[in-house]
């Protein structure tokens, strides 16, 4: 290898090659790819809300439990999921910062589908949520994956954006869901209950696996970060010829290497500055999850509980779906223009106004207005956290980090599920959306007061 390839090749060069790339056809096009794994991971995280009146109706759950922490009931069932994410996330987030983006993102994918497929036949409580615990697990890793993946393949100006796209075309699951449960819970095609096509439809997902594998190359950064240089470099290199041809022209030069920190281990979590942002990050995550699954799981039983039946309850939940992918379109807009951490404030402060008005609300038309408000700032905050997540982290430890301090998000989630339930057998649906305001008040001191900035950045410069 000559001197000018050697420079070429060293890890700091490979991402300022990455970070320099216009956004051509080939750029979307590895982002597109992601984005449908991460379709099929939030059509799987986010059914059980709307597959819960089935399950109900089936006599297979309760809608409360004698307990607080029954197991029994629709909040079990919500636990179990989030018990899995936990674990996913926390023990097993390092897999994709040992074996790499793109064999982690394929095997997780196919982990959780094989797993739905016994959920759709399980006719046990506790069955239901022994084999939701275990996609759970899958589920976890590939959330913490698509992350890391995502963050390091965008170039830096259009970072925000690609994060954006990708839960757009990830909640456009939402509607999916809405619909098919709208149309099939409440009725048992070919003699087998609704809830159980929609589940099974998730699982579709493995006829997409071999196309998408075949699509999307490994992380330059993370080839790099691990020593494969020489590989990285083709890689990376069959990526910048097809951005030249579509690019017209040269390819602006690399900005000036920046230093690329070694390979990491879980001790470097706590070593200054990063342990500040794991704490951060931590508490942050605890706070977020009431609002975003105090909601998403939770939203047709919460209609139930104001008076509205099952069928009603499922079309209005059908209408404020349709915004779950339109919050995240609106972001492609502003994204990369105003800090991260501003979007997230500003998106819980929405959250917290329309949830204490929907908490009220008995006409049609209020609450399904406060439904959308609260779909589309929840989904803003999504996309704008889980792409503030990934940059506060170095390559080394990316995918661990994000998943150490992402699981406390699942242990709030296992937790506020039950809280929930109690709360809306004893104070309404009103009481929840309190507990969910309070929630909110905590994201906007934590990262409002103690977040970093980190727009328009290089990740080796955050």
């Amino acid at each position: 290898m000559d001197a000018n390839l050697d420079i070429a090749t060293t890890a700091g060069m490979i991402s300022a090659r990455i970070d320099r790339l216009p956004a051509t056809r080939t750029v979307w096009r590895i982002v597109i790819l992601l984005s449908f794994g991460m379709f099929f991971e939030l059509y799987d995280l986010l059914f059980s809300g709307y597959v819960a009146p089935g399950l109900v109706k089936s006599g297979l759950l309760s809608p409360t439990t004698p307990g607080l922490f029954g197991t029994s009931g629709v909040a079990g069932f919500i636990a179990a999921l989030f018990t899995g994410l936990f674990i996913g996330t926390l023990l097993c987030g390092f897999l994709a910062d040992r074996f790499g983006r793109r064999a982690v993102f394929t095997g997780s994918l196919l982990w959780y589908t094989a797993a739905n497929i016994l959920v759709a036949v399980q006719t046990t409580a506790f069955g239901l949520d022994f084999w939701r615990l275990i996609s759970g697990i899958g589920l976890g890793l590939e959330m913490v994956t698509i992350g890391a993946y995502l963050s390091e393949l965008a170039p830096k100006a259009i970072r925000g954006r690609v994060f954006a796209v990708s839960q757009a075309i990830g909640f456009s699951a939402v509607p999916v869901i809405s619909w098919l449960a709208y149309q099939l819970v409440p009725h048992a095609p070919f003699g087998i209950a609704g809830w159980r096509w929609v589940v099974l439809i998730g699982a579709s997902a493995a006829i997409f696996i071999a196309a998408l594998r075949r699509g999307l190359p490994e992380s330059p950064r993370w080839l790099a970060q691990h020593g494969r240089i020489e590989e990285a470099d083709q890689v990376l290199a069959a990526i910048e010829a097809k951005v030249a041809a579509e690019y017209g022209g040269a390819l602006p030069s690399p900005a000036t290497a920046p230093p690329v920190a070694p390979t990491g281990r879980f001790a470097d979590l706590w070593i200054a500055p990063i342990r500040r942002r794991v704490i951060l990050m931590s508490v942050f995550n605890v706070f977020q999850t009431v609002g975003f699954y105090g909601f998403a799981n939770w939203v047709p039983s919460l209609l139930i509980r104001q008076g509205i039946t099952v069928s009603t309850s499922l079309g209005y939940t059908t209408l404020i779906a349709i915004a779950a992918p339109i919050g995240p379109l609106l972001g492609f807009f502003f994204s990369d223009r105003i800090e991260r951490k501003s979007a997230i404030v500003g998106a819980a402060a929405v959250i917290l106004m329309c949830g204490l008005v929907f908490g009220q609300a008995r006409a049609p038309g209020l609450i399904i207005a406060m439904g959308v408000g609260i779909t589309l700032a929840s989904n803003i905050l999504s996309y704008s956290l889980h792409t503030y997540q990934q940059e506060l982290f170095p390559t080394g430890i990316r995918a661990r980090a994000a998943g150490f301090v992402y699981s406390w998000s699942r242990a709030s989630a296992i937790f506020s599920a039950f809280v929930i339930a109690f709360i809306l057998q004893r104070f309404g649906t009103a009481g929840v959306f309190l507990f969910i305001a309070a929630a909110m008040i905590g994201v906007m001191i934590t990262i409002g007061v103690f977040g970093p900035r980190t727009r328009n950045r290089a990740l080796e410069e955050i």
